[in-house]
Protein backbone atom coordinates (compact mmCIF):
# COMPACT_ATOMS: atom_id res chain seq x y z
CA UNK A 1 0.00 0.00 0.00
CA UNK A 2 2.60 2.56 0.75
CA UNK A 3 4.41 1.67 -2.64
CA UNK A 4 0.90 2.48 -4.48
CA UNK A 5 0.50 5.60 -2.70
CA UNK A 6 4.74 6.85 -3.08
CA UNK A 7 4.14 6.16 -6.93
CA UNK A 8 0.40 7.82 -6.97
CA UNK A 9 2.91 11.09 -5.55
CA UNK A 10 5.96 10.79 -7.60
CA UNK A 11 3.22 10.30 -10.61
CA UNK A 12 1.43 13.93 -9.41
CA UNK A 13 4.61 15.74 -8.60
CA UNK A 14 5.93 15.16 -12.52
CA UNK A 15 2.85 16.03 -13.94
CA UNK A 16 2.84 19.00 -11.57
CA UNK A 17 6.47 19.96 -13.24
CA UNK A 18 5.80 19.51 -16.80
CA UNK A 19 3.06 21.67 -16.63
CA UNK A 20 4.97 24.41 -15.16
CA UNK A 21 7.58 23.88 -17.98
CA UNK A 22 4.78 24.24 -20.51
CA UNK A 23 5.08 27.55 -22.58
CA UNK A 24 3.01 30.26 -21.05
CA UNK A 25 0.32 31.16 -23.57
CA UNK A 26 -0.64 34.83 -23.46
CA UNK A 27 -4.14 35.60 -22.62
CA UNK A 28 -4.76 38.67 -24.36
CA UNK A 29 -4.25 39.90 -28.08
CA UNK A 30 -1.40 41.94 -27.76
CA UNK A 31 1.18 40.62 -29.70
CA UNK A 32 2.60 41.85 -32.97
CA UNK A 33 4.59 40.22 -35.40
CA UNK A 34 7.83 43.34 -36.66
CA UNK A 35 8.06 43.63 -39.95
CA UNK A 36 10.34 46.01 -41.21
CA UNK A 37 7.15 49.24 -41.84
CA UNK A 38 6.72 48.37 -38.16
CA UNK A 39 10.34 48.11 -36.82
CA UNK A 40 11.23 51.88 -38.34
CA UNK A 41 8.12 53.40 -36.49
CA UNK A 42 8.77 51.33 -33.37
CA UNK A 43 12.01 52.35 -33.00
CA UNK A 44 11.07 56.28 -34.34
CA UNK A 45 8.65 56.37 -31.63
CA UNK A 46 10.75 54.99 -28.36
CA UNK A 47 13.70 56.73 -29.81
CA UNK A 48 10.97 60.55 -29.62
CA UNK A 49 9.51 59.17 -26.36
CA UNK A 50 6.57 58.60 -27.49
CA UNK A 51 6.48 54.78 -26.77
CA UNK A 52 8.63 52.58 -24.29
CA UNK A 53 10.78 49.68 -25.84
CA UNK A 54 11.21 47.30 -22.40
CA UNK A 55 13.43 44.31 -21.97
CA UNK A 56 11.44 42.22 -19.01
CA UNK A 57 14.51 39.38 -18.50
CA UNK A 58 16.72 39.42 -15.96
CA UNK A 59 19.54 42.59 -15.06
CA UNK A 60 21.94 39.66 -16.25
CA UNK A 61 20.51 38.75 -19.56
CA UNK A 62 19.66 42.57 -20.36
CA UNK A 63 23.61 42.97 -19.76
CA UNK A 64 24.96 40.73 -21.62
CA UNK A 65 23.38 41.97 -25.14
CA UNK A 66 19.81 44.50 -25.45
CA UNK A 67 17.76 46.03 -27.83
CA UNK A 68 18.93 49.73 -28.30
CA UNK A 69 16.61 52.52 -26.52
CA UNK A 70 15.46 49.30 -24.30
CA UNK A 71 14.80 49.92 -20.33
CA UNK A 72 15.27 46.25 -18.44
CA UNK A 73 12.42 45.75 -16.21
CA UNK A 74 12.98 41.86 -14.89
CA UNK A 75 9.15 40.70 -14.62
CA UNK A 76 10.87 38.11 -12.36
CA UNK A 77 11.40 40.95 -9.57
CA UNK A 78 9.48 41.76 -6.94
CA UNK A 79 8.88 45.44 -7.58
CA UNK A 80 8.07 45.13 -11.72
CA UNK A 81 4.54 45.98 -11.29
CA UNK A 82 6.37 49.11 -9.29
CA UNK A 83 8.16 49.54 -12.21
CA UNK A 84 5.34 49.79 -14.71
CA UNK A 85 3.85 51.58 -12.59
CA UNK A 86 6.28 54.68 -13.29
CA UNK A 87 4.98 54.03 -17.33
CA UNK A 88 2.68 56.83 -18.92
CA UNK A 89 -0.17 54.99 -19.99
CA UNK A 90 -1.29 56.61 -22.80
CA UNK A 91 1.96 55.89 -24.52
CA UNK A 92 2.44 52.29 -26.29
CA UNK A 93 4.78 49.51 -24.56
CA UNK A 94 6.65 47.06 -26.24
CA UNK A 95 7.72 43.89 -24.52
CA UNK A 96 10.11 41.43 -25.78
CA UNK A 97 12.05 38.63 -23.48
CA UNK A 98 14.90 35.75 -24.52
CA UNK A 99 11.92 34.06 -26.15
CA UNK A 100 8.32 35.84 -26.05
CA UNK A 101 7.51 33.82 -22.99
CA UNK A 102 7.89 36.47 -20.44
CA UNK A 103 7.08 39.14 -22.63
CA UNK A 104 3.53 37.62 -23.32
CA UNK A 105 3.00 37.10 -19.43
CA UNK A 106 4.66 40.73 -18.97
CA UNK A 107 1.73 42.04 -21.55
CA UNK A 108 -0.73 40.19 -19.74
CA UNK A 109 0.36 41.87 -16.40
CA UNK A 110 0.17 44.87 -17.91
CA UNK A 111 -3.04 44.80 -19.07
CA UNK A 112 -4.07 43.97 -15.47
CA UNK A 113 -2.64 47.06 -14.42
CA UNK A 114 -4.67 49.47 -17.38
CA UNK A 115 -2.06 49.83 -19.94
CA UNK A 116 -3.94 49.17 -22.90
CA UNK A 117 -1.55 49.60 -25.49
CA UNK A 118 0.97 46.93 -24.50
CA UNK A 119 2.28 44.76 -26.80
CA UNK A 120 4.56 41.49 -27.06
CA UNK A 121 6.95 41.73 -29.65
CA UNK A 122 8.64 38.14 -29.30
CA UNK A 123 12.08 37.18 -28.55
CA UNK A 124 14.98 38.93 -28.96
CA UNK A 125 16.83 37.11 -31.20
CA UNK A 126 14.33 37.23 -34.17
CA UNK A 127 13.89 40.96 -33.38
CA UNK A 128 17.57 41.24 -34.07
CA UNK A 129 17.55 38.95 -37.36
CA UNK A 130 14.71 41.54 -37.87
CA UNK A 131 17.61 44.50 -37.63
CA UNK A 132 16.37 45.93 -34.56
CA UNK A 133 20.04 47.63 -33.51
CA UNK A 134 21.45 46.27 -30.29
CA UNK A 135 24.05 47.53 -28.06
Amino acid sequence: MKKLIIITLLFFASTVLRAQQAAYVQTHSGKITVTPAIEKKLLDDVAQGKAYLVDVRTPEEYNQKHLKYAANMNIRSADFADQIKKLDKSKQVYLYCHSGNRSGRAADSLQTLGYHLSCNIGALDSLTKAGFPVQ
